[in-house]
């Protein structure tokens, strides 16, 4: 195998060496040729195909008002932007993480947990601009573009195989590759043009200086963890003072008004209803338990893993990393025809089989060697499947680690799969998720003092004040507007 790939490594550098003869593309912020190998129809294919996997993995959130905002907002900064003719596509994922995205091509994603943060839809068009802005620069293709080169330049082998990695990701979708991380040369610009598209479109971009405030309150009381939008957006230093340089600049040169956007009340009530925090309805835990009040399974949570849920499975680790199970719904007309598509696309080696009962409902198990690309393991995951059918959908349990390992973790992987059954616990089925109230200050004082007389905990406090954008200071006159959450 050796000999295989140092014959083939001149050939590999000279397509590397011509690649970076013709692989230029135009910026279209500076109007130079810049190296790149992805050129426009690949920038818009990468979105479009990528797409799919962001609204499985988050899932669309149902409010068709909110989303003809986002979009209206949107459409309206692309066509100040550098590329007006580009196809955008906006969407309001479901997710309660403070977060805005873009995919190269032109599709960009708002979280409903940033979207409860904003207090005016200027600081929206704000971020929105500099998510443009990432797009218009072209800042995911380059870094899709040294992602390239590093793959081809090193030969990055996969742990799973191409089959089993369609089943099995060890709490990692695989969407961190989705979430292009920027560097901070990229942040300013696209802070610069998010001022400049949105001041062109009528917006006060002053507000968007305040929402990175607002961002960098959230990482202080986060303590050591990194905000969302910090993870995958690095701050620039003197962000907020900078764009507000930026925005009294941007707003001499073109002519006004400059002021849209700027009603706090307007915009809140677009918000008021919106979930707040994690949906109950779509799973949760408590108790040793996860619950799915929507479609009402339950089964047990192996004590000190973590869970991670999504629309499209749910995954759970052991605290030293070294197993996992992945839960979700595959297609097939019955578990054992689910049970064999699986084991021919991943390629396994069957061990065992068997056809079983699971709390009343037919199963179907395999235990399987998946082979994988990683020497660490000895080449394989064995993997225990449990492939339960139930009102007319295959449910799927896949619990998975090293061959060597997989006697120790065995009985944790049967006990959780046979755990599966019907939701009968009427509390759990009743779950509701946490909304935005709108409550309507009727005695004027400070922030703290309204809140407080609205029922908010002395422990939330804080919380609050930043989802206002306000300081518990803050004076309020009667008839204001403030956020809660019931």
């Amino acid at each position: 195998m050796r000999s295989r790939i140092r014959s083939f490594m001149p050939l590999f550098i000279l397509l590397i060496a011509g690649a970076l003869l013709w692989a230029c593309a135009k910026d279209y912020v500076t109007g130079k040729q810049t190296f790149s190998l992805v050129g426009e129809s690949q920038e818009i294919a990468i979105g479009r195909e990528t797409d799919p996997a962001i609204v499985a993995e988050f899932g669309v959130y149902e409010d068709r008002e909110l989303a003809a905002l986002v979009n209206e907002v949107g459409q309206k900064l692309v066509k100040a932007s550098h590329r007006p003719t580009l196809p955008f596509t906006f969407r309001v994922v479901d997710s309660p993480v403070v977060n805005a995205f873009a995919l190269p091509g032109g599709y960009v994603y708002f979280t409903r947990g940033i979207l409860a943060h904003f207090n005016s839809e200027a600081e929206l068009a704000g971020v929105m601009g500099h998510e443009i802005g990432h797009v218009t620069a072209r800042h995911g293709a380059e870094q899709q573009s040294k992602a390239q080169l590093a793959t081809l330049g090193l030969g990055l082998a996969t742990v799973f195989s191409e089959g089993f990695r369609r089943y099995g990701q060890l709490a990692q979708t695989g969407l961190g590759l989705f979430f292009l991380k920027y560097s901070r040369d990229n942040e300013s610009e696209s802070d610069q043009l998010g001022v400049e598209y949105s001041t062109k479109s009528g917006y006060d971009s002053m507000h968007m200086s305040r929402f990175f405030r607002t961002i960098g309150r959230i990482g202080e009381k986060s303590g050591s963890s990194i905000p969302n939008f910090l993870s995958t957006h690095p701050n620039p230093a003197n962000r907020e003072q900078r764009v507000a340089q930026l925005t009294a600049q941007w707003q001499k040169e073109v002519p006004g008004p400059h002021n849209g956007g700027t009603d706090r009340a307007a915009y809140i009530r677009r918000i008021d209803g919106l979930v707040y925090g994690e949906d109950p309805r779509q799973g949760f835990v408590e108790g040793g338990y996860f619950y799915h009040p929507e479609l009402r399974f339950q089964f047990q949570v192996p004590s000190k893993w973590q869970v991670a849920n999504q629309p499209s499975q749910v995954q759970m680790i052991n605290a030293e990393q070294t197993a996992a199970i992945q839960f979700s719904l595959e297609k097939g007309a019955s578990a054992q025809e689910a049970a064999q598509t699986f084991a021919q696309n991943s390629q396994a080696r069957v061990l065992r089989s068997s056809a079983a009962q699971v709390n009343g409902m037919r199963a179907y198990v395999i235990v399987s060697d998946v082979q994988t690309q990683n020497a660490q393991n000895g080449g394989a995951m064995r993997v225990m499947s449990y492939f339960i059918e139930k009102d007319n959908r295959v449910y799927v349990f896949h619990g998975y680690t090293a061959a060597s390992n997989f006697d120790s973790q065995a009985s944790t992987f049967e006990n959780v799969m046979k755990s599966f059954d019907q939701l009968r616990n009427q509390a759990a089925l009743s779950k509701q998720p946490r909304r935005l109230k709108l409550v309507t200050v009727d005695q004027a004082g400070d922030l703290r003092q309204v809140l407080s007389r609205s029922g908010v905990k002395a422990e939330e406090l804080d919380d609050f004040a930043i989802l206002n954008g306000m300081n518990l200071e803050d004076r309020l006159d009667r008839g204001a507007l403030v956020k809660v959450v019931q």
